[in-house]
């Protein structure tokens, strides 16, 4: 028998979602996209645009039914998750989050797409994320095109929103928002966090106990998406390191909700985000959410249970507060 060649060699393997061969060929476990189009069970539109064609950056935008009669809705930021290396604005679980959530608390919805590490490693994901926020901003200054935008978006009520890795994002957005010479043009009333995916070198709760293969297994991971990172406590990972030069304070939200699962592998440093957000000299409101007995993104897989509708009441109450 012929010994295996590079195109059968793993380079990088992470849980059953992700594998690189050292030939450079990447698996990715996912659904097939779902097409834009009119949701029959809600009546919410989505279509997709292009943002930057020589990049690859497109997003789909929902629109709520009866939107068209004139009334200006709130607009929520969505940055999906998948560890940076899989997911996108068109997977089932996003749109199908973004449907349900964009019926019910009856705002426009934009879900941007960005590059996946590892043919595009970290920052490209925080780089894209932010070229796609500027783009949503640059119509409310009148530098847009984009029709849905300019007629239905009310660009004072601004949210940024977005789990695991897009939880990451959200928080990345919203110091880059707040640091930005002269703003952005928008109001951003919130930042939704959602089981997001920080790490740092210090271990926290769990990690340095029953977690700690779960924590070292995610700092090789970082490692590998981030090739040039300065290590685990890059300020892209850990927002209240010492390279961060506390940054967290900045945040341009008026309010940020941090949604955690119990029995989520990433519940401890959700919480410890939670608690040094509080501590960092923020002057806005930080919630926080604990759903009970459920795991990571369950609101996603199963959205029709007790706690992911509990979960989608505690941000529909923060959305229209």
């Amino acid at each position: 028998m012929a010994a295996p060649g590079a195109e059968d060699e793993i380079l990088f393997e992470y849980g059953p979602i992700f594998r690189q061969y050292k030939s450079g060929r990447v698996e990715r476990y996912s659904f097939p996209p779902i097409a834009a189009g009119v949701d029959p069970a809600t009546g919410v539109a989505s279509k997709d645009v292009v943002i930057d064609s020589a990049n690859g950056l497109w997003a789909r935008i929902f629109l709520p039914p009866g939107s068209h009669d004139g009334a200006k809705l709130p607009v929520v930021v969505y940055y999906h998750g998948g560890a940076y290396v899989l997911g996108s604005a068109a997977d089932p679980m996003t749109h199908g989050y973004l449907t349900g959530l964009v019926a019910a608390a009856n705002v426009l919805a934009v879900s941007l797409e960005y590059r996946l590490a590892p043919e595009h490693p970290l920052p490209a994901a925080y780089d894209d994320s932010w070229e796609g926020l500027k783009w949503v901003a640059s119509h409310a200054t009148g530098g847009g095109g984009e029709p849905w935008l300019v007629d239905h978006a009310d660009f004072s009520r601004v949210f940024l929103a977005g789990g695991s890795a897009g939880g990451t994002i959200t928080h990345v957005m919203a110091v880059r928002a707040g640091e930005h010479p002269g703003g952005l043009g928008i109001g951003i009333r919130g930042a939704l966090i959602v089981h997001p995916y920080f790490g740092g070198a210090a271990d926290i709760g769990k990690e340095g106990t029953t977690g700690k293969a779960e924590k070292a297994q995610a700092d090789a991971f970082w490692r590998y998406l981030c090739p040039g990172t300065q290590g685990l406590d890059d300020p892209l990972s850990n927002p209240f390191s010492e390279a961060a030069g506390g940054s967290a304070a900045r945040i341009a939200a008026e309010r940020v909700l941090v949604c955690v699962a119990e029995k989520d592998g990433l519940r401890d440093r959700g919480v410890w985000y939670y608690e040094n957000l509080k501590a960092s000299g923020y002057g806005g409101e930080v919630e926080l959410l604990e759903s009970m007995g459920e795991g990571h993104v369950f609101y996603c897989m199963k959205p029709r249970c007790e706690r992911a509708i509990e979960m989608q009441e505690r941000v529909l109450s923060f959305l229209r507060k």
